[in-house]
């Protein structure tokens, strides 16, 4: 099976959670440290492997194609004022990867969202990221995932220990153990609470699919709220093959909540050389 080359990124989303912040600007443009989240999510894929990038997008959300975009006028600027740390990394961002940019019209659900790739995926193997959350792991956590697709050679979830919270926020697997990290998937439940949950495995934002998850995906049935769920389309898919997920190794920011953007900020900024004294610093003097 050849290697894994394509991501898609949903961020069509109003990004409501982060009002009025996100009133004229993507949630996925906000930035923790000096990044913003949706480039957390094309540096792990690219450092993964990927080459070729799919962003569903919707309107008022041009910024994001605009950052990873050349733009002529500021590198002539910071060419000129001798900025060459600034001008190398405003061209690398522009050179990560191959972008095509998907317009949703409606939101519909996650699972819709990844429906919108399909004439860019063709019949190839896929990963998805969600860019809300921010994996901070030994080896990139996508990549994780795509190794673990290799040996398996059917479509693979993240995985992550969750807490009674955490089981109304993400849907929850009933896990058959394969081995340490590895679990078969054998059922799962989108957000059931601690009652109704089959275990602590929380699904988290990171996914490789073959490309039969589509149609899955167009038999699946909207839920109250009209939107297509892609724990439901998954569930279809194992009625005809095998679906895995994998505990990644690392740890998880959901950046996606408030709280866990703060903590993304100040933990990841923690890691930098350039502001880890004094942050620290700060953060005992509180």
């Amino acid at each position: 099976m050849a290697p894994i080359r394509k991501a898609v990124i949903p961020a069509a989303g109003f990004g409501t959670r982060f009002l009025p912040a996100t009133k004229s600007q993507p949630k996925e443009m906000l930035a923790v440290v000096d990044k913003p989240l949706i480039q957390y999510a094309v540096e792990e894929a690219v450092q993964s492997g990927v080459e070729s990038i799919a962003v569903i997008t919707s309107r008022g959300k041009s910024s994001m194609e605009d950052h990873f975009d050349r733009s002529p006028e500021l590198e002539q600027f910071l060419e000129e004022k001798g900025k060459l740390d600034f001008l190398e990394e405003v061209k690398g961002i522009s050179n990560l990867a191959e972008f095509c940019w998907i317009r949703q019209k409606e939101a519909h659900g996650l699972g819709h969202a990844i429906l919108m790739s399909e004439s860019y995926v063709g019949h190839d193997s896929f990963a998805v990221l969600l860019p809300d959350d921010i994996f901070d792991c030994p080896s990139p956590c996508i990549g994780q995932l795509l190794d673990t697709f290799s040996e398996l050679k059917s479509s693979v979830i993240v995985l992550g220990r969750v807490d009674e919270e955490g089981m109304k926020k993400y849907g929850i697997v009933k896990p058959k153990k394969i081995s340490e990290r590895v679990f078969q998937v054998e059922d799962m439940i989108e957000k059931p609470g601690p009652e109704k949950a089959f275990s602590d495995l929380g699904i988290l934002g990171r996914y490789v699919f073959t490309p039969d998850i589509f149609d899955a995906i167009k038999k699946t049935s909207p839920d109250k709220k009209g939107e297509i769920q892609i724990t439901d389309a998954i569930k279809l898919l194992l009625e005809k093959q095998p679906v895995y997920g994998y505990l990644f190794e690392g740890k998880r920011y959901d950046a996606g909540d408030k709280q866990g953007f703060i903590e993304a900020t100040i933990e990841l900024a923690l890691k930098r050389p350039e502001f880890s004294q004094k942050l620290s610093e700060f953060l005992k003097s509180l």
